[in-house]
């Protein structure tokens, strides 16, 4: 590990005041206790479900079996705490704010983890999990701008007797409620919760981007690929089940833990900034 360590921390060192941008994947709540959706885990999500349980057009036709797998998965996600990865992340945008660095996390994750860690820097691109809205378009509740905190929905009833008639519904139009997060039959600009167009802005003005925990099988990966990719720009991608030869130009694998990797990248950052502060002549 100790050279993957020293190629990111080059990296960081030298992006000076440049646009950092971090795009992170199911893999970095895994150590949290959270599956991934396509890693190697026995218990990676779509090994055991079907993706089109994730889609709207499975909502319409079972809203009843769509939420009792999502609630399921919140559950989860809401037992989890952040792990070393995530807590490394708000470390890493302190100390690159700290130098007049751009910094933004992009996540693919619903889970709350980075924002629990401490990270505010941060776009949840596929919604998250602690919100919930309307499925109807347009209602103040629902799309493209409304949203309810899933604190003052109760599920008591539905997880008592599961059926349509006990969902809980929109306090606005009585329609039913549904989870706060991009299905994927559907489009990144359809809510603005999303922020598509800063994660797009992001991926066209990074000077270095760092994946971590990510498959690369969704869209906006692809798009910070290609960005990155046509710029030329240093990337990394920190996942340990990766391969050990990249199918992309100038993406450099880590194949190390995050939860790992990242803590002593950020330790030897933070230490260097000491030495070289400490060093430097008083006035």
């Amino acid at each position: 590990m100790e050279e993957q360590v020293q190629a990111l921390q080059a990296a960081l060192t030298d992006l000076g005041s440049g646009s950092l941008v971090v795009v992170t994947g199911a893999g970095i709540s895994q150590a949290s206790g959270i599956p991934t959706f396509r890693g190697s885990d026995p218990e990676a999500v779509w090994r055991q479900s079907d993706v089109t349980l994730a889609t709207f057009d499975y909502f319409r036709r079972d809203p009843v079996g769509q939420w009792e797998w999502y609630l399921k998965r919140f559950e989860a996600v809401a037992a989890a705490q952040p792990n070393p990865a995530h807590l490394a992340l708000v470390e890493l945008e302190r100390w690159h704010s700290e130098r007049a660095g751009s910094f933004c996390l992009v996540t693919q994750n619903i889970d709350t983890l980075h924002e629990e860690a401490g990270s505010s820097k941060m776009i949840k691109i596929h919604g998250t999990s602690d919100r919930l809205r309307c499925s109807q378009v347009g209602c103040r509740y629902g799309s493209p701008a409304g949203s309810l905190a899933s604190i003052d929905v109760s599920f008591e009833e539905f997880v008592a007797s599961p059926s349509k008639q006990t969902l809980p519904l929109c306090p606005e139009c009585s329609s039913i409620l549904r989870a706060h997060v991009l299905f994927f039959d559907e489009y990144y600009g359809e809510h603005e919760d999303y922020r598509f167009s800063e994660a797009d802005e992001a991926a066209d003005t990074a000077d270095l981007m760092l994946f971590v925990g990510t498959s690369f099988s969704v869209g906006i990966t692809d798009i910070f690929l290609r960005a990155g990719i046509l710029k030329r720009i240093p990337m990394f991608s920190i996942d340990p089940g990766g391969h050990r030869s990249s199918p992309w130009p100038d993406l450099e694998l880590l194949p190390s833990p995050a939860e790992e990797l990242l803590p002593e990248v950020c330790h030897r950052l933070t230490a260097h900034r000491e030495m070289t502060s400490a060093a430097e002549p008083r006035r």
